[in-house]
């Protein structure tokens, strides 16, 4: 029973180390014999940087050099099992497998570091002097392609709102309809071409409850929460970065209806306006204008104001997150109160859930009528508006107070014990022993009840 709790120990450890900071890639071709059987088996294995240029040089010696990238900003292994079951009309998934299975090559990657997915374009641009050609959803029916020059076509899929299995697959099956009908329009103009798709950074897929069944020896055992840090985004004064930012996750909702994911927007595409930001020594302020329709938003802007202050107190400056503004249609405004986002000027802020609900670790305070129509959620939030040095982010003051309610239950558990403990023992010194025994053999002994 031992050894088997031991192997079934280690392939627990084997799968998490596959799946944190890891995710697929999927690459298929027009042009035959592309990649060779060899090349195929990649089950189990981590493809660093280094072997991920290797494998993609074959793309680079084609005549026709057009490549498709499809981006996502999360995917992991688990998603193409988890949600290939149909979903009432939707079949999330169901052009990608028919493109694999009719294409000339195909190579499947069940494991590529992120950090090799976030240096890809760069890398792409380095090795041919190709033509970016970035495009979104509706632009696709559109397409035009100048076949007389390298080409890549960075096609940036709609991002994955995880709030449920239903609308995951909706839209994982949107992707699907954009990457299928891409293809088909490039095969009937007739061009040959290769594609990749791949996601920025993994997902956490949760557990079936009959998989979770089947797992009988997981007492006490914790899911691995998978985080990826995205470049952070960064406003310069002409010559100096002065403010940065970053986030794993960024999102809104307004009315609680319209949901609006930002973080590919602004992380991963950076289709963010900063212009308006300002940056100086007491004051800052981090703009991000959202240029063009956001899901029905016909425009949005997002304004962090900053401050850097001396207090006696403590005899230093420190720089505070005064409030948060959300200007959407028709210059409504949205005016935030922020609790305890502060941080010596030197260091940057950190908080692993910034937003407006109460259970966050820092609280974004609704100050006017507007604000209560909007639900921000902010995750691994960071920022830093004042003494930023080498473009990085400095130490980080974090927003989880030195005594943590864990801290506090097992300070309390440990002074009822201890009391408990105290007692018993001062219980036991008082137990006194008789001065007098009965002797069995003699007449019995007899107390006065005066003595």
């Amino acid at each position: 029973m031992a050894v088997v709790q031991l192997f079934y120990s280690l392939a627990v450890l084997l799968k998490l180390a596959l799946s944190v900071d890891h995710v697929p890639m999927l690459l298929w071709s027009t042009h035959s014999s592309l990649w060779n059987s060899e090349a195929t088996l990649h089950e189990g294995h981590i493809i660093s940087k280094p072997k991920l240029h290797m494998l993609l040089q074959p793309v680079f010696t084609q005549d026709s050099k057009i490549l498709v990238l499809f981006l996502q900003d999360t995917l992991s292994v688990d998603d193409f099992t988890y949600y290939s079951e149909s979903y009432g009309n939707e079949k999330p998934f169901h052009n990608v497998q028919g493109i694999l299975k009719s294409s000339s090559s195909s190579l499947v990657l069940s494991a590529v570091e992120c950090q090799a997915i976030s240096h890809l374009l760069d890398y792409l641009q380095e090795s041919v002097d190709w033509k970016l050609t970035t495009i979104d959803e509706f632009e696709v029916s559109k397409l035009e392609v100048d076949t007389s020059k390298p080409n890549i076509l960075m096609v940036k899929l709609q991002p994955i709102g995880r709030f449920n299995d239903i609308s995951t697959a909706k839209a994982f099956a949107a992707n699907d309809k954009i990457i299928g009908r891409l293809t088909k329009i490039l095969q009937e103009q007739g061009i040959q071409f290769s594609a990749i798709y791949t996601a920025m950074r993994p997902s956490r897929i949760p557990r079936r409850p009959d998989v979770v069944l089947e797992s009988r020896r997981r007492l006490m055992a914790v899911e691995a929460q998978v985080t990826f840090v995205q470049n952070p985004l960064n406003v310069t004064n002409g010559t100096n970065t002065c403010i940065l930012f970053n986030a794993n996750n960024f999102s809104l909702t307004a009315n609680k209806s319209v949901h609006v994911d930002l973080t590919n927007l602004t992380f991963v595409s950076s289709k963010v306006d900063l212009s308006s930001s300002v940056c100086s020594a007491t004051n800052a302020t981090l703009s991000l204008n959202y240029t063009g329709s956001v899901d029905g938003i016909n425009s949005l802007e997002i304004r962090f104001l900053m401050t850097n202050k001396f207090y006696t107190g403590s005899a230093r400056n420190w720089f505070t997150l005064d409030s948060v503004e959300i200007v959407h249609d028709n210059k409504k405004v949205a005016r935030y109160n922020v609790s305890i986002i502060s941080a010596p000027a030197e260091y940057s802020f950190h908080c692993q859930l910034v937003g407006t609900s109460s259970l966050y670790g820092a609280k974004l305070i609704p100050a006017n009528s507007e604000a209560k129509s909007w639900d921000v959620y902010i995750s691994e939030f960071q920022i830093q508006g004042f003494n930023i040095k080498n473009n990085n982010f400095s130490y980080a003051s974090d927003c989880t107070s030195f005594f943590s309610p864990g801290i506090w239950m097992g300070l309390v558990t440990s002074v009822v014990l201890l009391w408990i403990l105290t007692y018993g023992i001062h219980m036991i010194m008082q137990l006194t022993t008789n001065s007098r025994f009965d002797d069995p053999k003699g007449p019995s002994l007899s107390v006065p009840q005066t003595e």
